[in-house]
């Protein structure tokens, strides 16, 4: 089976979903803040304080394109991944990308005692992550080959909807 790509604004159930299908549907995780987290050796809100957004996103594509030579994973990825066409271009190589989306207001409810956020800083409230999630709507939207808004569903119901 190919892989299945999950993106979305942060807080929107990716990694609940892909936990989900890995222990349902027989796949395997692939977490990629986690992977690069272990990989640097630091946590997320330290690479970017120390190497920069750009460096990031870089490590981002290098993990991307490994995950080519892979089958049968479900890749949760990290909420800014669509910023950069190369990575959406080196997920559509082996799988297919499935947009889960959620209010602005579930999200913050969702993300409100997570310090792991490093874009959120000092700007936990729905008016910043409405603005953030329509920035990138755009490119959510375009790299996306199903879309499902998850609010009020559950893991279940989702993992059913995405292997539709």
């Amino acid at each position: 089976m190919k892989n299945i790509f999950l993106i979305g604004f942060m807080g929107c159930g990716k990694s609940t979903v892909a936990s989900y299908m890995a222990q349902n549907y027989g796949m395997e995780v692939m977490e990629m803040d986690q992977l690069i987290v272990e990989r640097e050796g630091m946590s997320i809100p330290e690479i970017f304080e120390k190497h920069g957004e750009e460096y990031f996103r870089t490590v981002e594509t290098n993990l991307l394109i490994e995950i080519q030579s892979l089958e049968n994973k479900v890749v949760s990825c990290g909420g800014g991944v669509v910023l950069r066409e190369q990575n959406v271009a080196e997920m559509k190589k082996s799988g297919r990308i499935v947009l889960l989306t959620a209010k602005p207001e579930t999200i913050l409810e969702r993300v409100k005692d997570d310090d792991n956020r490093p874009l959120l800083r000092g700007n936990k409230n729905v008016a910043f992550i409405s603005g953030m999630m329509e920035k990138r709507r755009p490119k959510y939207e375009a790299a996306a080959d199903v879309v499902i808004q998850t609010d009020g569903k559950s893991a279940e119901e989702i993992c059913k909807e995405i292997l539709k």
